[in-house]
């Protein structure tokens, strides 16, 4: 087992960003809601207490057993969480007279003490807090200022435990790497040897133990995730994995016959599956995104289902499920409201009678690409965008038709190729076409048109959790709308998406 260090999430937005964080410094951690704090073992070195955008002065306020925690390791509490140690200690936190959100900068450092080693005077720092330390309680003593935050760090006297106000996960906080590093590294006593080559190692071993000679059964997408899953369970099983690649007639163009060239090379045993046909007929009609999602992932369970049942004695369902769907499907606080369907099918596993194996379920979307270049897996496939489960059908809003499908795969086409050949492809996170439910006026050849308006839309990203809009070259853009608008029938005008995440998701429905 590896070591680790556990974060507490008490609901911030960053919480991920610190795991993160963790993470790049080659040591393994696990957010946990503060509410389900696990057992600690031996390989826990460390605990992190998330922000909140909650008070601790209110009623019902996230909480947890402070006393229980001090002295089994060390403690850093992050913002809210340094915030809950100093009122769990007796300390005074008032409201902020001044709005402390943004920017500052440190104007007292204490250097000798082990989190601020290296953390320079005047280093920048972000702040986001609604309430503020006044006062230390006895024990603790102030560690860092701002020139209007007196206790923007403090630590212990009696325990290794430390608290900052500022959030050091962010690339505003300059030395935020040298604050984590000093606490995961120097404080923690990490050894840092988590990498792709150990998780790989560790997890066919793991994998073989687990699986022995049984059968699997997994869907393959053509992305990442699944891509990389299959072949660490195809490593430790061999030919006892069985891939199989449905075509929902919602792939993008040629899409199916590309994929399915692309895992030629890579030994696995994979069965492609055209039903199409099966889709449309289930989409016919529907126009709520949610009832579109919904009969996508119908139908899919039906297909799949059936393919499994043709190969025999199948105990397990490998999915390319990440550490961000696993997060996301906890609440912090009780039942999260659903935003839309998880791309992830949740029928599979009741409806087929099979236990589930994750090897992703741990790893964040950029440390699967490290895993996948271990397994020295192509980048075309490492490298490819993210592409939705529904596909296309959450591309057309308004009800689907093969048409629609055929109008919006030649747009999407002119779309990522132009990305590829301007060399911008690499530099977005996600890129893809939407096809709106109106038309607009048009001149063509001076004659009067009355066509669809497509949207095109790119973001940047590191884990899809936050996004925002690609200001891509005005010259590339022109181009593009031309390519689309001149060789594409039915279409005659095109719009360009430049909205962030949040408030606007990355799809459109």
């Amino acid at each position: 087992m590896a070591e680790k260090i556990i974060i507490l999430d008490f609901g911030s937005q960053y919480t991920q960003l610190i795991a993160r964080r963790v993470r790049e410094l080659n040591v393994y951690c696990e957010i946990h809601p503060f509410s389900k704090i696990p057992a600690f073992d031996d390989n826990v070195k460390g605990l992190i207490l998330s922000g909140s955008p909650c008070s601790v002065r209110q009623e019902e306020n996230p909480d947890i057993d402070l006393d229980a925690l001090v002295g089994k390791v060390p403690i850093l509490g992050v913002c809210y969480g340094a915030q809950l140690i100093a009122h769990k200690l007796g300390g005074e936190i008032l409201p902020s007279e001044i709005r402390e959100y943004g920017r500052a900068n440190l104007s007292q450092v204490d250097q000798h003490s082990e989190l601020m080693k290296e953390v320079n005077i005047g280093s920048q720092v972000w702040m986001s807090h609604g309430d503020t330390i006044l006062e230390v309680p006895a024990g603790l003593k102030v560690i860092a200022s701002t020139d209007s935050v007196r206790v923007a760090a403090f630590q212990s006297t009696e325990h290794p435990m430390w608290g900052i106000q500022f959030h050091p996960e962010v690339t505003h906080s300059d030395d935020g790497k040298k604050l984590l590093r000093n606490f995961v590294v120097h404080i923690c006593e990490c050894s840092q040897d988590w990498t792709p080559d150990i998780f790989v190692e560790a997890t066919v071993e793991g994998l073989k133990e687990r699986l022995g000679d049984d059968q699997v059964v997994l869907g393959l997408s053509g992305g990442v995730d699944s891509s990389v899953a299959a072949m660490l369970i195809h490593k430790a099983i061999g030919k006892n994995l069985h891939c199989i690649f449905v075509d929902n007639g919602l792939l993008r163009k040629n899409e199916y016959e590309d994929v399915l060239e692309s895992y030629k090379g890579m030994g696995l045993n994979v069965k492609g599956v055209n039903a199409s046909q099966e889709f449309y007929a289930a989409l016919a009609g529907l126009t709520d995104p949610e009832d579109k999602r919904k009969a996508i992932g119908r139908v899919f369970i039906e297909v799949f289902d059936k393919e499994a049942h043709a190969i025999q004695n199948v105990k397990w369902l490998g999915q390319g499920t990440i550490y961000p769907d696993v997060i996301e499907s906890v609440s912090v606080n009780g039942p999260s409201v659903t935003i839309k369907s998880h791309h992830n099918v949740g029928g599979l596993p009741e409806k087929m009678k099979m236990k589930v194996v994750e090897p992703l379920n741990t790893l964040f979307k950029d440390e699967v690409r490290r895993v996948g270049r271990t397994l020295e897996i192509d980048e075309s496939i490492l490298g490819r965008h993210p592409f939705p489960g529904p596909g296309l059908g959450i591309r057309i809003l308004g009800d689907v038709t093969a048409e629609k499908v055929r109008v919006l795969q030649e747009v999407d086409h002119f779309f990522i190729k132009g990305l590829k050949d301007a060399g911008l492809y690499d530099e977005v996170w996600q890129a893809g076409a939407m096809l709106l439910p109106v038309q607009s006026v048009g001149v063509m050849g001076d004659e009067r048109t009355y066509e669809s308006v497509v949207a095109l839309r790119a973001v940047a990203s590191v884990d899809g959790m936050t996004a925002d809009w690609c200001h891509l070259p005005y010259d590339f853009l022109a181009k593009v709308s031309n390519d689309i608008i001149n060789r594409v029938k039915g279409v005659n005008r095109v719009v360009y998406d430049i909205s962030s995440k949040p408030p606007a998701t990355i799809e459109w429905e």
